[in-house]
C-alpha cells in the first residue's frame, strides 16, 4: 500500500492514461462491431425507448451540458445527426454504442485502485469516477433505446422507412 500522497498521484496518472488509451482504442473499433448487443449494451424492456431515462433521471434537460469528446480520437460527434453520407441514424446509434462503451470501460478500471491506495482514497475515486461517467452511459443509451423505439419491426412501436443500420 502506498502512502495516501503517492497514491493518489498514481490513481491520476492511471485513470489518465488509461481514459486516453480507451477512448483512442474505441475510436479505431469498426462500425460493424458496435451493435450493442451482448449483456452490458443490451436495452431491457424497463427503458422503454428511453422514456424511463426521461421520466426519473430528467435526460432531456441536462443531457446537452454534458461536454463531447466523440471527436479527439477522430471520431464522431453526437452534438448532431450525421448526414445521410455520413451513415446517418445507423452511423449515429453506433456511435452511441462506442460512447457508452468507453465510459463503462473508463469505470471498470477503478476498482483496481484499491491494490496501491488506501481503502478510502480509491473508494472517493471510484465514487467520484462512477459519478462522472454515469451521465455520460446514461445519454447515449437514452439516444440509442429511443432510435431503436422508432426501428422498424419493433412491435408494437412507431415505424420509420429512415431507419437502417445495426
Amino acid at each position: 500500500m502506498l502512502p495516501w500522497p503517492w497514491a493518489l498521484l498514481v490513481d491520476v496518472l492511471v485513470v489518465a492514461a488509461w481514459s486516453v488509451a480507451v477512448g483512442w482504442w474505441m475510436a479505431r473499433r469498426p462500425l460493424d462491431h458496435l451493435t450493442g448487443h451482448g449483456w452490458l449494451l443490451r436495452l431491457r424492456p424497463w427503458e422503454g425507448g428511453g422514456q424511463w431515462y426521461e421520466r426519473r433521471l430528467g435526460v432531456r434537460r441536462w443531457k446537452d451540458r454534458l461536454p463531447e469528446a466523440g471527436t479527439w480520437f477522430g471520431g464522431l460527434s453526437k452534438r448532431r445527426l450525421p448526414s445521410g453520407a455520413d451513415g446517418g441514424l445507423g452511423r449515429f446509434r453506433a456511435e452511441c454504442v462506442r460512447a457508452e462503451l468507453t465510459h463503462w470501460l473508463a469505470v471498470a478500471l477503478l476498482p483496481v485502485l484499491f491494490v496501491w491506495s488506501p481503502w478510502w482514497l480509491a473508494a472517493s475515486l471510484l465514487a467520484g469516477g462512477v459519478a462522472a461517467n454515469l451521465p455520460c452511459i446514461v445519454v447515449p443509451r437514452f439516444n440509442r433505446a429511443r432510435l431503436d423505439a422508432l426501428r422498424p419491426g419493433r412491435t408494437g412501436q412507431r415505424r420509420s422507412p429512415h431507419l437502417t443500420g445495426p
